[in-house]
């Protein structure tokens, strides 16, 4: 396999040929256009939407170099509209209303439900006039902290309806993650659920959210509404929880009302609330640079930061980069993993599939619950044609081989999609051919939080191929690669990935803190926006996003990327996962310090050490070969399934300081990993 990373795959005939953008040659054109003409590229969309009232001002105006005065982006100036009717009432008056918009899946495979726009519209509109006669107003943040249930879609849509602002927060978080979130966005309204089941493990949201609330009380802001769903006496507990099914019983559906403790003052059960509200509920016209949702992530400070969207910009967006990066046509099935607590599962499990009037599938639970193929279960059983999930993902289900992909008929796929993360390429081939046999277009998607979508993809019918590349820059996006000074390389080359100009759904601040906007994405570069990534150029032009700056490593002078060396550790059949990280070396400077996590049925020794250490001096180069190779049962992951590398950064010099650990997924594995590192001088 490891001589294929650089071969070149075709976009999918069956995908070609009725395909929105079917070759280079137009891709080429479109993206020519975007560049130096975005008005008329993106003006030209724009006809596909409703809009109160047109652009008044400039189309797109924005300064992007510091030394020039205060960084700003604004996009269709003067323009009014509603993210919200666009996504729903636009759809159900050109006689859409019976389409199904989500085929939800519980956790549970007994758990299903089918959503249609109507259905959507009417529950959006009962809780949009709950929520004003509450007070909710334009502007005002409403946090929510909800499994991936239809009732989510709906408090999203609900509050972007009458012009407030949503800040959804993962669903797991602890009490302390949701607090701060809620204190810094001054959220006073908080929709949430009694508890999920994920897999097996029972999450008490209920709980969390009183404790949250407890929190901000004692720092002078109290919730004046939390509004809960009562999610749990709809779906079906773990037959390893549910009485009798030791015995054999079938599993029984459970509520837990009578296990949550209640605040009449502030707490409302959703159900009581939207019974007697209307299902009309007219859409407040906002500009189109109104905020639409602040979604945090992690900041290098520790602190989070909230990136804040803008509702015209992002709508186009998000809806352009769904319609062309998936290659979206009617009929098709659809299928993002994501958690809406995401970015991604904002731009492409909400507004991007909703406002392309898609049939999307929208999943409650996890890839190996109950067993190793429920994704597939789940493509075969709803005919799924266009899948969308993360290189973490598959890695996972990789271990477990071949035949539980096998089983299911997966021929309804045409389009498999990668995000998160860099892919490596053996994980893109065996994408590619165990669930895509060899007969689907794939996309490697690289954007950010910020970004609002993607800004470095394939197109599906047009773009051909390198496992383990993003490709070519989305229309509008404007791509360079700076050396450490600023100098742009040209050409064939290695530096910091930036951006020339902005796209329409680039974030237009961190909310409460411009000053920290400008500072972590402008400052270095006067006149680009830093994504922090590291990125390579190939000598066809394609490009290589190499991970995070601070995920570089420097041996013996030698600049190396993490996505490198990992890359090929995983090449090596026992290898399921890798994480690389630095470790300060008295003559190198850096050394490499490598995790591993074994694939099924392997076996750490030292014979695969020494062998793990030829691939890399094979793959890489003598100078990368690792010093210390540990196993690692597991990674210390964020919820999106990022690796934590500063954790692992400090398990490698033995160091327990490990600072806040509460977002990771399991916190219990950074403790396992401390105890297997391996002995001073011994790898």
């Amino acid at each position: 396999m490891a001589s294929e990373g650089c071969q070149i795959f075709n976009p999918a005939e069956k995908v070609a040929k009725i395909s929105h953008c079917s070759s280079m040659e137009q891709y080429k054109q479109m993206y020519e256009k975007s560049v130096k003409d975005p008005e008329a590229f993106w003006g030209e969309i724009a006809k596909d939407f409703y809009f109160e009232q047109g652009v008044t001002g400039k189309f797109v105006d924005y300064n992007f170099d510091t030394t020039n005065g205060k960084i700003f982006i604004r996009w269709l100036a003067g323009a009014k509209t509603n993210i919200c009717y666009n996504c729903l009432d636009r759809h159900v008056a050109a006689g859409k209303g019976d389409q199904v918009a989500f085929y939800w899946v519980g956790n549970d495979p007994a758990d299903a439900e089918e959503v249609t726009y109507a259905d959507l519209l009417k529950e959006v509109c009962r809780l949009a006039n709950y929520l004003k006669s509450k007070g909710v107003t334009k502007g005002e943040r409403v946090a929510i902290y909800m499994p991936m249930i239809k009732e989510l879609v709906v408090a999203m849509l609900a509050v972007a309806r009458i012009g407030a602002v949503h800040s959804i927060v993962f669903g797991g978080y602890s009490a302390e993650s949701l607090s701060d979130r809620m204190l810094d966005a001054e959220a006073r309204v908080l929709i949430t659920a009694d508890a999920v089941w994920r897999g097996a493990k029972l999450i008490h949201l209920k709980e969390i959210a009183d404790d949250a609330m407890k929190i901000c009380r004692e720092k002078d802001q109290n919730v004046r509404l939390n509004l809960v769903v009562q999610h749990m006496k709809n779906v079906t507990a773990p037959q390893s929880v549910t009485n009798g099914a030791a015995n054999g019983n079938p599993a029984k559906k459970t509520h837990f009302d009578d296990k949550v403790t209640w605040n009449p003052e502030v707490d409302v059960w959703w159900h009581d609330a939207l019974t007697y509200m209307s299902t009309e509920c007219p859409p407040v016209w906002m500009d189109t640079e109104d905020p639409l949702f602040m979604l945090y992530t992690s900041g290098s400070t520790g602190k989070p930061k909230g990136v804040l969207h803008t509702i015209g910009g992002y709508m186009l967006y998000s809806a352009t980069t769904f319609k062309y990066s998936f290659d979206y046509q009617p009929n098709d099935v659809y299928f993002c993993t994501a958690d809406i607590g995401w970015i991604t599962g904002h731009s492409y499990v909400t507004y991007g599939p909703l406002l392309n009037n898609a049939t999307s599938v929208l999943f409650e639970g996890v890839p190996t619950y109950p067993h190793t193929g429920r994704f597939w279960e789940i493509i075969e059983k709803y005919k799924v044609s266009k899948f969308y999930t993360a290189p973490t993902a598959i890695r996972t289900l990789m271990k477990f081989g071949d035949d539980p992909v096998k089983k299911y008929d997966l021929s309804s796929l045409s389009v498999l999609g990668s995000v998160g993360e860099p892919i490596n390429p053996e994980a893109w081939l065996w994408y590619y051919k165990v669930v895509g046999d060899s007969n689907v277009s794939i996309v490697d998607t690289f954007w950010q939080t910020e970004t609002g979508g993607h800004v470095i993809t394939p197109l599906p019918g047009a773009t051909p191929c390198k496992p383990g590349s993003a490709c070519f820059p989305f229309f509008g996006v404007d791509v360079a690669l700076l050396d450490e000074e600023g100098a742009e390389i040209k050409g064939e080359g290695e530096g910091y990935l930036v951006f020339r100009k902005p796209w329409p759904g680039i974030m237009r601040t961190v909310y409460g803190n411009h000053e920290r906007f400008e500072t972590t994405y402008f400052k270095k570069f006067p006149g680009f926006y830093c994504t922090g990534d590291g990125a390579r150029r190939d000598k066809d032009g394609y490009i290589w996003v190499t991970g995070r700056i601070d995920d570089m490593l420097n041996v013996s002078g030698h600049l190396l990327s993490t996505a490198q060396v990992e890359s090929a550790m995983v090449e090596h059949p026992s290898v399921a996962e890798s994480a690389v990280v630095a470790r300060p070396h008295t003559v190198k400077g850096e050394c490499l310090y490598c995790f591993v996590t074994l694939a099924e049925g392997s076996e750490f020794s030292d014979k695969l050490t020494a062998e793990l250490k030829n691939k890399v001096r094979g793959r890489i180069g003598p100078f990368a070969t690792p010093d210390f190779i540990q196993l690692a049962p597991g990674l210390p992951k964020t919820r999106s399934g990022k690796i934590m590398r500063r954790v692992l950064r400090k398990i490698a010099v033995g160091d327990r300081d490990f600072g806040d650990i509460s977002t990771l997924a399991d916190p219990t594995i950074v403790e396992t990993l401390f105890q297997h590192r391996p002995k001073e001088g011994k790898v």
